[in-house]
């Protein structure tokens, strides 16, 4: 049984309650191991990329704790990480290098935390050490990291600005119901999610090469996606 169907059935239902749009472009590599690396301007970052991603999360410790949402995480075999605790982060790797090598496809967040949803913030380098790992301990001849670019681009079927985006990212100290409410408020919202080529890592990979190679092609679909976003669609 995939154990993210029932997860993926419950994001697709807050995807059509919070009214938003979800456009696809490209597709999930089939080739294993996987570690797809994306940009992170909102909660529904989660909502929208579990509706059609079938594996896991990399996310960070507190959202097992959330209501409903630490119960999908858990179904799912999210690998929460504690950013702020440097001393855990080689038991985290390993465990993420473990499920890499298993077989499971993973999906980290590389920023680290949430954007203003205008701009992408430099990635962090220390969860693509999992490749590696991978590779070097857990015995898989490669691992592929692909690239993913979430953009929200229309609200109501016209163009967002950089005050409506900022109106859908999401940071860290804002308060969640206060955020839900005003999406709620919004006219349906459309969201693009651009899957690019991976970046195949290997045992002479440079860590730090590998993330910034698969930054700029973030980078790259994610402001293309700002510059021509496509029509609006019902949904």
């Amino acid at each position: 049984m995939d154990p993210t169907a029932a997860p993926r059935l419950w994001y697709r239902c807050a995807a059509r309650i919070l009214r938003l749009r979800i456009h696809t472009f490209g597709r999930v590599e089939e080739g294993r191991p996987l570690l797809i690396a994306a940009n992170h301007s909102s909660w529904t970052d989660v909502i929208v990329l579990g509706s059609i991603f079938k594996g896991s999360f990399i996310a960070k410790g507190e959202v097992g704790r959330w209501p409903v949402v630490g119960f999908l995480a858990q179904l799912q075999g999210t690998v929460l990480v504690d950013r702020q605790n440097k001393r855990s982060s080689g038991s985290q790797v390993s465990e993420l290098a473990g499920k890499l090598a298993g077989g499971r496809a993973m999906l980290l967040f590389a920023e680290g935390t949430t954007s203003d949803g205008t701009n992408i913030l430099p990635f962090k380098t220390t969860l693509f050490g999992a490749a590696k790992t991978a590779v070097t301990e857990a015995g898989a001849p490669e691992v592929l990291i692909q690239p993913v670019a979430i953009a929200y681009t229309r609200t109501g079927g016209l163009p967002m600005g950089r005050r409506l985006r900022g109106l859908c990212a999401w940071t860290g100290d804002e308060e969640l119901l206060p955020h839900l409410t005003t999406l709620l408020r919004l006219p349906p919202i459309d969201v693009e999610v651009h899957w690019g080529e991976p970046v195949a890592f290997t045992a002479t990979t440079d860590r730090k090469t590998a993330s910034r190679e698969v930054e700029q092609r973030v980078r790259a679909m994610f402001a293309a996606a700002l510059a021509t976003p496509v029509p609006s669609s019902r949904g």
